[in-house]
């Protein structure tokens, strides 16, 4: 272990105790132990020096100095990233008590990019106090970084900040500028899937990973690297185990990434620790949708839900942010323990997701004034359910003329469109296009879009459309099932439409069995780009809605005017003419309402 910078008339005894400071561990997130700062003061007692260590991420030493800390270079991070935080923090000595940083340790700070610079000295009553300074995200006009930084502490104190929290902040924050001053530049993402042989869910890890890159790519993101792991069950502390995080750490530098993905839901601590070990700003599977449907997101109700659900991601997630922004803020309303900023953030969401739910419940109630609307004008309604990017909006667009967002991504639609489609001249339903599942569909999501959700419990038909050509299609129906089960719609009727029957005759697919497809399911294997095969779902549709159903030509005299307006709310009246006897109607109804009406039927 070499020891750095000025070493002129040290003794070897005195060396080999700096030497030992290598031998230190500082416990994560932690700026640096009493016992290490104890040692560090009473070799600048001997020096009469500055003495300075670099630990890493990991609480490792990775370089001692003796004197001017702005001329030495770290070895450990020439391979850092040009714009996120080294990865290294500085904490030194200063002879004097006086603790205050000076403008070359913030020259160093401002050139190195050190996680946080940090003095030390002890007061004469013999108590040590410290100051930290961090580059707080933000840029001048000439581009440099700008500075931050806590008034004079005791050690217990300094302590106290929330390192993992600041570096997190602070990188967030300098990325937001990457991407404002140069807009073409897009973050870089590394993605991680882990194959739990705990787990029964029937995805490969590798299938999941795909979809995976299909939900960063439509966030924006651009793909970087990927890594796979076996494991019996998830790690406390990292989710990962701690050396697929090591190597995580290595392909960052290498890639020079900003993200790190996770294909599952995570705790809030196991964010924390995978975003101090590796120096990536970490999100999961739940925040990666959340994000998502934010981007999406275009009427108020949309926007409503999506904050309703990221709210509720987020609460537990505020602790350690919370203590950052306390105790880093200095002066009146801010100084104290970190609670009080920590408790009004809490009683602001909870009272913002209090708002919300009264603000949903509105809607729902509209929306149920909307459906009661509907169901009085007696037109029979379906709604397409399906897993993303199956192509409901597609199928919507052709059979009723309009032109609903329809895109190859995933979620392309989040907000409920309903239409009028004509399956034959007789006939016409309200057919609604929702939002997509998905498997690993956060609980909160489908908590926060119950108003939407409410247009599938609602309707008369559940039409199940499914990606035909993708080879998990049968893993996608139980999820889509599985979310159906969750808000009580499984039990509706349905049918099954196989779309996109093109691209399985392009992928080699020319003498697949549609039969074999269906499994038993009633159903139809279409493509939405053929007129044919959308004929042949109007003929399913109408096929549906007649099952049931009885056609009725009667004659009702003019003294029972009453039953015309009984007829009009029981059933569907296609045609209306006039006889000396009474008015003529012919009339659609459900078989268990036409009894009573067959005294009036015309018999030809």
């Amino acid at each position: 272990m070499v020891v750095n910078g000025k070493l002129d008339n040290i003794k070897a005894g005195v060396i080999q105790e700096l030497e030992a400071l290598y031998e230190l561990e500082i416990p994560q997130g932690q700026i640096i132990t009493r016992e290490a700062a104890e040692k560090m003061l009473e070799l600048t007692d001997i020096l009469g020096r500055e003495v300075a260590v670099y630990i890493n991420r990991k609480g490792t030493v990775v370089q001692v100095s003796v004197g001017d800390d702005a001329t030495v270079e770290l070895p450990d991070i020439k391979q850092r990233s040009t714009i996120r935080l080294s990865g290294v923090r500085c904490v030194h000595t200063h002879p004097s008590a006086d603790t205050r940083l000076s403008a070359p340790d913030l020259s160093s700070l401002r050139s190195m990019r050190f996680d946080c610079m940090v003095a030390i000295g002890r007061k004469k009553d013999g108590k040590i106090h410290g100051s930290l300074a961090f580059l707080n995200g933000e840029m001048t006009e000439e581009g440099g970084y700008v500075v931050s930084g806590t008034k004079e502490l005791p050690l217990k104190e300094l302590n106290n900040i929330d390192l993992v929290q600041l570096i997190v902040l602070v990188n967030n924050a300098l990325g937001k500028n990457r991407l404002k001053d140069t807009e073409e530049q897009i973050e870089k993402a590394i993605l991680a899937g882990v194959a739990f042989s705990s787990r029964r869910d029937d995805w490969q890890v590798e299938d999941s990973l795909a979809e995976l890159r299909g939900l960063v790519e439509t966030a924006g993101a651009e793909i970087v690297g990927e890594v796979i792991q076996n494991k019996d069950k998830p790690d406390n502390a990292y989710f990962l185990g701690k050396g697929k995080v090591e190597e995580i750490a290595m392909l960052a530098q290498n890639v020079e990434a900003d993200l790190l993905v996770i294909d599952d839901e995570i705790s809030p601590s196991q964010q924390r620790n995978l975003e101090l070990s590796t120096g990536l700003r970490v999100v999961d599977r739940t925040a990666l949708i959340l994000d998502i449907f934010a981007q999406r997101a275009r009427s108020s109700a949309g926007k409503l839900q999506v904050e309703l659900a990221q709210l509720k991601y987020n609460l537990p997630r505020l602790g350690g942010q919370g203590l950052v922004m306390s105790r880093l803020g200095g002066g009146i309303g801010t100084r104290g323990p970190g609670e009080t900023k920590l408790e009004m953030d809490r009683r602001r969401i909870h009272g913002r997701i209090h708002d919300l739910e009264e603000q949903l419940k509105k809607l729902k109630n509209q929306r149920k004034l909307h459906r009661n609307q509907r169901k009085q004008s007696r037109l029979a309604s379906a709604a397409l359910v399906g897993y993303t990017n199956a192509g409901k909006s597609t199928i919507l667009n052709a059979l009723s003329d309009s032109d609903v967002l329809a895109e190859d991504k995933l979620f392309a639609t989040l907000d409920p469109t309903t239409r009028l489609v004509d399956l034959d001249e007789k006939q016409q339903i309200l057919l609604t296009d929702t939002v997509g599942f998905i498997q690993k569909l956060p609980h909160t999501l489908v908590s926060a879009f119950q108003a939407t959700l409410e247009e599938t419990t609602e309707a008369d038909l559940l039409v199940h459309v499914v990606d035909a050509s993708d080879p998990n299609y049968e893993l996608q129906i139980k999820a889509v099932i599985k979310v159906l089960e969750e808000i009580g719609a499984k039990e509706k009727p349905a049918i099954f439409v196989f779309n996109k029957a093109d691209r399985l005759m392009e992928q080699g697919g020319n003498g697949f069995d549609a039969q074999r497809m269906l499994q038993g399911r009633d159903g139809v294997v279409i493509s939405a780009r053929k007129p044919e095969d959308l004929q042949t779902l109007r003929e399913k549709l109408s096929s549906f809605f007649n099952q049931g159903k009885v056609v009725l030509k009667l004659c009702i005299p003019y003294t029972e005017g009453s039953q015309i307006t009984r007829l009009h709310e029981l059933g569907t009246v296609l045609s209306t003419d006039y006889n000396e006897q009474g008015t003529v109607l012919e009339v659609e109804l459900p078989v268990t309402d036409a009894e009573p009406y067959m005294q009036y039927e015309i018999k030809e």
